[in-house]
Parts: C-alpha cells; structure tokens; sequence
C-alpha cells in the first residue's frame, strides 16, 4: 500500500490563546506551525494544510515548509470543516494522518508508526499513551464519504465512535501525543 496523505489542521481561530497561537515561537524559536509541519513532512512528504483565508503568514511558512495548501474559506465552522477540506483536496488517497498544527510535539517515530499501521481501508490507527488516546489519528480510505461529510467543532470523533471495532491503539512512550497548546503559558521551555 503506497503512503498515506498527511494533514496537518491550521485553520483554528485561537480564540482562548488571543492571537495567532501557530505563529509564537517555542523555545526553540520555531514557529509553531513549522515545527508541526516539519514533523509531518519529514515522515510524509505528500501533506497537505488547512488554514483560514485570512492567514498569508501562516500560508507563506507552510508552503516553505513543501505543504500543499488548502483554503477553509470558513474556519469560523469548525475543525469538522477544515477536516474535509483536505479531504477534499487528496480524496484519492489510500489514507490520511491528521494532525493537529498545535500539537508541535509529537515525536516523528509516532507519526510514522501510526501512518504505517493503515493498511486496510477500514483502517483506523491511534496512538495510546498511558490510558489516553492522542494524536496523530489514520484513516484508511474507506472513511473518505465521512471524512468529506465533517463539519463542527469535533473533528472526526463521530466516525471514530461509529467504528470503534476497526480502531487499533497503539501504545507510544511520546508524551507529545496529548500536549497542545490553548493558552500562552501551555507554551514551556520544554524540549519538541
């Protein structure tokens, strides 16, 4: 089975951060964004991005980073929305990681180790850290019509709960699969 698509979600508002919480640098002095990004491209190189139509800074720095862009013309719909956008834009592809823009610490290793597991089109691949689903999630091409149907706040958790018996967790040792970033102190010295 060729590679799955991955996607990488930048379209939120950053509502409870107060500004652009993908572009704040972490301590590294990377943008945050970036980092998510390079993470994904270096395991996926075909990855798409969703960001809002009002974000040329964050579309300037992805499409640096080799990401193909893809526009929510409304972001303001939630991450369901976004979600089906990149759908939209890769729908013959045999899967899809999805990832999350504010979520710059997953370990490259658990990315790939969840988008090799799709490998079926029923597939659905999680990581499980402690007793605690994460991030990155894989669909197998089977969920494309779902995927396409998303829209609201809850991303793809309602396929997720609908098809409980194709979900496999795999256990990781990468804190980075829980940790995102809402306000502007979750942003620490810690190393991504």
């Amino acid at each position: 089975m060729s590679p799955v698509t991955g996607i990488l979600l930048a379209a939120g508002l950053s509502r409870r951060f107060g500004s652009n919480k993908l572009l704040q640098p972490l301590p590294d002095q990377i943008p945050m964004v970036v980092q998510a990004a390079r993470k994904l491209k270096a395991v996926l190189p075909e990855s798409v991005a969703v960001i809002g139509p009002d974000d040329p800074r964050t579309a300037e720095l992805l499409s640096k980073e080799g990401l193909q862009i893809v526009i929510n013309p409304q972001p303001e719909a939630g991450m369901g929305r976004s979600l089906a956008c990149a759908i939209r834009a890769s729908h013959d592809a045999p899967g899809w990681l999805i990832t999350l823009a504010d979520m710059p610490w997953i370990d490259k290793q658990t990315i790939r180790t969840v988008a090799t597991a799709v490998q079926q089109p029923r597939d659905i691949v999680a990581p499980l850290y402690g007793d605690r689903r994460g991030h990155p999630v894989g669909f197998g091409s089977a969920y494309v019509r779902d995927l396409l149907a998303l829209d609201g706040d809850n991303g793809a958790r309602s396929i997720l709960n609908a098809n409980r018996q194709h979900l496999t967790l795999i256990p990781v040792n990468d804190p980075g699969v829980l940790r995102d970033v809402d306000y502007p102190e979750d942003i620490s010295s810690a190393e991504c």
